[in-house]
């Protein structure tokens, strides 16, 4: 016969599991969105930028239900040590996510600006679904690695975000660039600033749930890491 301490330890496993499992949700969620409102941009697709919009209301109520099952795991099942910092990294992820959701979602605001009547294309658009999938893949890698409580995959996704940030350099100098050869195109380079600014800031989101998965995992922050750790050295 089952004993009170394993029903709270089973039932707090549940709870767990729900939390890993609006995450993903979350997450999903968040990816597709980028995904979505890059193609949205790409193709000048204002229908699925507004459908991106419409979607972002869903990460915002899995965040709320998420909320409200912390403050019950919390008030309930008292959990200590390497538990509460997994309920506390969960709930610190999901406001993250919803974060990387408003991004996804503010790129997709700006395609019909982008793409007004009338208005010249502009070749620079086609960069910028590379690192849109930059920015998704990272989302998609720290999700994954969150999952697994997998800490050397959240350091490595931690590096891959130089790479984003000189993306959005590069980027960055060639939209600059074009707007100073095409004065007319000024309006729509802004946008497409901001565009990027938004993948930008996406990484850096990445980047800051990898370093809660991090610390879920080994209740230390990456600062704490011995030079070469990440490599398995």
């Amino acid at each position: 016969m089952a004993t009170g301490h394993e029903h709270t330890v089973k039932a707090f496993d549940q709870d767990i599991s729900q939390l890993r499992a609006l995450i993903s949700q979350m997450g999903g969620l968040a990816e597709q969105a980028i995904y979505d409102s890059m193609k949205a941009l790409q193709r000048g697709d204002t229908e699925l930028a507004k459908e991106v919009r419409r979607k972002d209301k869903q990460i915002d109520a899995i965040e709320a239900e998420l909320e409200k099952l912390v403050v019950r795991v919390i008030a309930l099942r008292a959990p200590m040590a390497d538990d509460l910092r997994e309920v506390i990294a969960a709930l610190k992820i999901a406001a993250v996510i919803e974060r990387i959701g408003d991004y996804a979602k503010n790129i997709a605001k700006r395609v019909p600006l982008i793409h007004a009547e009338g208005e010249d294309r502009i070749d620079a658009i086609s960069i910028l679904p590379a690192m849109g999938q930059l920015a998704a893949d990272m989302v998609h890698d720290v999700l994954d690695a969150f999952s697994a409580r997998d800490a050397e995959a959240a350091a490595m996704i931690c590096e891959r975000d130089n790479a984003l940030d000189d993306f959005y350099d590069s980027i960055f100098r060639t939209l600059v660039t074009f707007m100073v050869e095409n004065p007319r195109t000024i309006s729509q380079v802004a946008h497409l600033l901001f565009v990027a600014k938004n993948l930008e800031r996406i990484g850096d989101h990445a980047t800051n749930v990898a370093e809660m998965v991090y610390f879920a995992a080994t209740g230390r922050y990456l600062a704490d890491r011995e030079p070469g750790e990440a490599n398995g050295s």
